[in-house]
Formats: structure tokens, sequence, C-alpha cells
């Protein structure tokens, strides 16, 4: 009776006719040692996440000189899939979700007795600031009254005081100008577009972050020190990318304009570099702490 070759000694048979020892295959496809030895032994719940099983395979399998698809094929049924993985993700994330409302809907709900007595004194003041403006305008005018002897005398003696008594007229015009150019000033800066703003706000094995006004495009730039491979996907599972890219490479620049939701996986994130309309990404854990990240960013077009 003949068993059937599993996946993994396959391609470990593969690499010992080739000669490859796990260092060296290490070296080239830039997959660490000990998820080598789990892909050989089938062990694929060491690796990082159920979505690295097909993409180390992958690599493993060009590495080694076989047809990597008809691989995967042949063997689809024994390979974990990413989808089920996602689905719990997605779960997860829609539970927290839910239970931060009502947390968000009581601190609202505490804050509307302060906004009413504030309404209440500024309210009180406006009204006291208003009435003495009319006690004002109310008072007798005896003393203008009294002066008008004076003035019409002394215009007609001197008729330079009357010119300069126009003087102020022009100053009143100056004045007028210039508050219309403080006027028009400050419309511009109100018109001015809000500053981009990326936030984290869930952290976790999947943490999410909030690309508040990104502007018309949504850039972003890719550019490795070292060989790192990484995968971009939008919530509907479409992908943009899922490779290795290597410091002799150009830097990968991928124009997600209109996604509102983009996830993203990095395999090794101390020799990758993200940059979003000219802003660096900052891993939501430190790299030196934690090499395979993955993470979710939602466009919000337009926040107040």
């Amino acid at each position: 009776m003949v068993l059937s070759m599993g996946i993994g000694a396959k391609l470990k048979e593969a690499r010992e006719q080739k000669d490859i020892s796990l260092e060296s295959l290490q070296d080239i496809t830039k997959i660490q040692k000990r998820y080598l030895i789990a892909i050989e032994e089938e062990n694929f719940a060491v690796l990082p996440g159920k979505f690295y099983a097909r993409a180390f395979i992958k690599e493993y399998a060009t590495a080694v000189g076989l047809d990597s698809n008809e691989l995967l094929e042949e063997f689809k049924e024994d390979i974990p899939s990413p989808d089920e993985e996602s689905t719990v993700q997605y779960t997860r994330i829609n539970r927290s979700r839910k239970d931060n409302n009502p947390t968000k809907n009581s601190q609202i709900f505490s804050l509307i007795p302060t906004i009413i007595v504030i309404l209440l004194i500024v309210g009180i003041g406006f009204a006291a600031w208003w009435f003495l403006q009319q006690n004002t305008n109310d008072e007798p005018n005896d003393a203008n009254e009294t002066n008008d002897n004076e003035i019409i005398r002394r215009n007609e003696n001197n008729n330079d005081n009357a010119v300069e008594d126009e003087e102020p007229a022009d100053d009143e015009e100056t004045n007028s100008e210039d508050e219309t150019d403080e006027d028009t000033e400050s419309e511009q800066e109100q018109e001015e577009p809000a500053e981009t703003e990326l936030i984290l706000t869930e952290e976790g094995s999947v943490s999410e972050y909030d690309l508040n006004n990104p502007g018309e495009e949504v850039i972003f730039t890719f550019e490795a020190s070292d060989s790192v491979w990484f995968a971009v996907e939008n919530e509907d599972g479409e992908s943009f990318y899922s490779s290795t890219l290597s410091p002799q490479d150009s830097p990968v620049e991928l124009d997600l304009t209109g996604e509102e939701r983009i996830h993203f996986n990095i395999g090794f994130s101390p020799n990758l570099t993200i940059t979003v309309n000219g802003i660096e990404f900052e891993y939501p854990v430190d790299p030196a702490e934690k090499d395979v990240q993955r993470f979710w960013i939602n466009v919000n077009q337009e926040t107040e």
C-alpha cells in the first residue's frame, strides 16, 4: 500500500534533491527558518496567520523549482483558507464597535446639562449688555445742546477748524476698509481645507486606523530597507499588492483613491517604511517588538 505524500513532505523532498539547506532557503525566500520547518511538518498553526500559509508555500515552491500554482491546487484541501480567519476578525471588530456605542451616547447625554448652563450664562450676559446700552442712549443730551453755540462760533471765526472737523470722516473710511480686509482674510482662513490626520482607534492583533480628510487622492508609498513580503487588499478581498519588495526595487506606489477600508499585512515591519499622502505611517506596535503586523485603515473624506 503506497501512502500519498503530503505537501510538506513534497516540498522537503524537492529541497533535499536540490541540496538546499534550511538556512540557504531562509536567505532566498526571506522566510524565517522556524516557519519553513513548520511548512515541512504541515504545522500551519505556527505561522503568523492562515493568510501566510499560501504565500509562504508559494515562495518555498518557487525557490525549490516546483510549480507553485499546481502545488496549491493539488493540496488545496490541506492548506488552511484565510476566509475563516477574516470572518472571525470582522465579527470581533463589529462587536467591539457595538459595545462602544452606549458609552459614546452616555457621554453625549452627560454634556447636555453643561451646555444648557453655558447658554443661560451667555444669554444673561447679553441681556445685561443690551440694558446698559439702552440706558446710555437715553441719557439727556444737554451737554451737546449747551456746546452747540460754541461750535457754531468757532466755525464762523476760523474756517480751518471746519476742515479739520471733516478729516475724521476719512479715518472712518480707512477703518471701514481695514475691517473689510480683516473679514475677507477670516473668510479665506475658514475656507482652508481640514488637515489630514491618521489616528490609531483600536490596537490589538489586528489594529484599526482612521485616515481623516486625505483630500482628492489617497496615495500609499512603500520603501524597503531590506527584503520584505507584504500584501494590501480592500474589504472585498481585492488584492492591490502581494509580493516581496527588495531595497534594489523602486518604491511601490499604490493609488487607493475611492477605497473606504484597506487591509495591510506586513511580513517583517522593521524592513518596510510606509507613507500616505506624504505622511509617514507609525506602526501600532514598535517594529522592534513585533515584526509581523496587520491592521485596517478606514478612509474618511470629510470630518468635523
